[in-house]
């Protein structure tokens, strides 16, 4: 275990410092594209065709302080992590039990459900005319404090729109920045560049979806960006449009769903995918080499049925999907879960028998390793053995009444409520049910809505770091009048490590690759942890 005392973090500042490295980190965010949209001040929350203003990202004053080698660790395990769900994606048997509307999670969660019927009847219509998916993925994690030790330990693992990759990259330049211009005062001898790694995660998303843009292989194609309307956090996303333009002569075009409700079509032979945009001067159509999801990973991206519809028009195509839909069941804690029951990870990482390819390795000895990055997790609706073993365990109190018949695995999670937390099939933030909340929430949820959350053992996190906070203001107030005292927060705090990866695969061999990293921190009043949901800022790392 690392020596370094989390609860002295982070040092102290006069109220001098911290007014200058205020006005340091928020003049290098504005001019360095660490942005947001500042919300909407109309009724309708409709953001501006064209804007006129930005404010910065939500952002940590100074980096967060994580235990070198388990930051290493984190990354060297992205690569299995790529190759691990890449498998998952290509199971179609193993998703269709797991995720499916007919034998799994689908029965109980509607919107998993839709999907996961999409899918099957484009199966059914014996349309395959892409055989190749990209993922770009995100593996989070936080540090668990076992008695006298840190273990690394994952929160999930991201299959569509993991996001924040081009500002995190910003927000730990920004902190190499605040180093190299004030020295952080001296306040504390971890702040030194040694421990301030290099991050360059724009380039290496970029570089996943050009390498899925060669394989289309037709020259004139574009990336389609699939965006959510009024998206505040769209300078995120810009950054790698910017990045594949300026790097690999790439053009991208920026499409809501309801926007291809009218601009897309497939050619009838081909599926080649077409988008035509209205024009004064060319409405041409683009033919469409690679889409990539920043939306549809929610309920609400889906008001109405053709919404689907358009969704899976998309995925008939001949353009390669970031993610497939296989690929975006995949990312389900669903999967998360059955990954975790005995033999399963073994059964993805095994080559045996050359029944992932005759180049693909095996990786059944890095399987310990997965393993050790998980906390226990279970089904609500399970009857596991183990489940139940575990009930003899524990004492009959709490289990309320009439529990004859609910699951073992609900009833586990009610006598261990207070250390658990609760996840459905969703992403996004905001969706999670945590510790004493847990009760309350079992008593009313449906009973054939159970086999649609899984019960997680709660990470506890080292106790008395703290941080200092920096939330923009939605806009220029009088009230505000930019006092480092409104504008700052010192909290404690939970950081979280998210770690990027791409994978292009389908053909037999997985093209993947580890590119980058970030941090989010929240303070621990929060449970959630999304930037854009409003829950934390970005961060960086100082390593320790």
């Amino acid at each position: 275990m690392t020596s370094f005392n989390f609860s002295t973090w982070p040092p102290q500042l006069t109220p001098e410092q911290l007014e200058a490295l205020t006005l340091a980190a928020t003049t290098y965010a504005l001019s360095h594209g660490l942005l947001y949209l500042p919300p909407s001040q109309s009724p309708s929350n409709i953001q501006p065709r064209i804007p006129t203003t930005a404010i910065h990202a939500p952002i940590s004053l100074i980096p967060a302080p994580f235990p070198r080698a388990q930051f290493q660790a984190a990354r060297g395990l992205q690569s299995i992590y790529n190759v691990l769900y890449a498998r998952i994606a290509m199971d179609t048997q193993f998703l269709d039990t797991v995720m499916g509307a007919e034998e799994g999670v689908g029965k109980a969660d509607e919107f998993t459900g839709t999907l996961w019927r999409g899918w099957k009847r484009i199966r059914e219509q014996g349309v395959l005319a892409q055989p190749l998916h990209l993922g770009l993925f995100r593996s989070d994690y936080l540090l668990h404090a076992v008695e006298d030790r840190l273990a690394l330990k994952q929160v999930e693992f991201n299959t569509i729109s993991s996001s924040f990759g081009p500002l995190s990259e910003r927000a730990a330049s920004m902190h190499r920045h605040i180093l190299a211009s004030t020295s952080y005062f001296s306040a504390s001898p971890h702040l030194i560049a040694d421990n301030f790694p290099e991050n360059s995660t724009t380039s290496g998303l970029v570089e996943g979806l050009a390498k899925a843009h060669e394989a289309y292989g037709v020259r004139g194609t574009r990336i389609l960006f699939v965006v959510q309307p009024n998206e505040r956090n769209v300078f995120d996303q810009r950054w790698l449009e910017y990045e594949l333009l300026e790097r690999h002569q790439i053009h991208v075009v920026r499409q809501t769903l309801a926007d291809l409700a009218v601009s897309a079509s497939l050619d009838p032979s081909t599926y080649a995918l077409t988008i035509t945009i209205p024009s004064p001067t060319n409405s041409s159509p683009y033919e469409i080499s690679t889409i990539y999801f920043r939306a549809s990973y929610a309920p609400s991206d889906f008001p109405s049925p053709s919404y689907y519809d358009t969704r899976f028009l998309l995925e008939r195509s001949r353009a390669i999907k970031c993610p497939s839909l296989p690929l975006q069941l995949a990312g389900g804690k669903k999967v998360q879960e059955a990954l975790t029951r005995p033999g399963v990870l073994e059964r993805f990482l095994s080559n045996k028998g050359a029944k992932w390819g005759t180049h693909t390795p095996d990786l059944t000895a890095y399987a310990a390793d997965i393993r050790a990055t998980w906390m226990g997790m279970w089904a609500l609706d399970s009857e596991d053995a183990d489940i139940a073993a575990a009930l003899d365990h524990l004492p009959p109190s709490g289990q309320g009444q009439g529990q004859g018949n609910v699951p073992s695995g609900t009833r586990l999670a009610r006598l261990q409520a207070p250390s658990l937390v609760l996840k459905p099939q969703r992403e996004g933030g905001g969706n999670n049910v945590y510790r004493e909340a847990i009760p309350a929430f079992l008593d009313a949820l449906p009973a054939e809505e159970r086999e649609a959350w899984i019960a997680m053992e709660m990470i506890e996190t080292p106790r008395g770091v703290s941080g200092y906070l920096v939330r923009a203001s939605p806009s220029s107030s009088d009230t505000d009048n930019g006092s480092t005292e409104k504008k700052v927060i010192r909290t404690e705090v939970i950081s979280e490590l998210g770690i990027f990866g791409y994978a292009l695969f389908g053909d037999g061999e997985v093209v993947e690759k580890e590119v980058g990293w970030l941090v989010r921190t929240k303070g621990t009043e929060s449970n959630e942890g999304g930037v854009a949901a409003g829950f934390s800022v970005l961060d960086s790392v100082v390593l320790v």
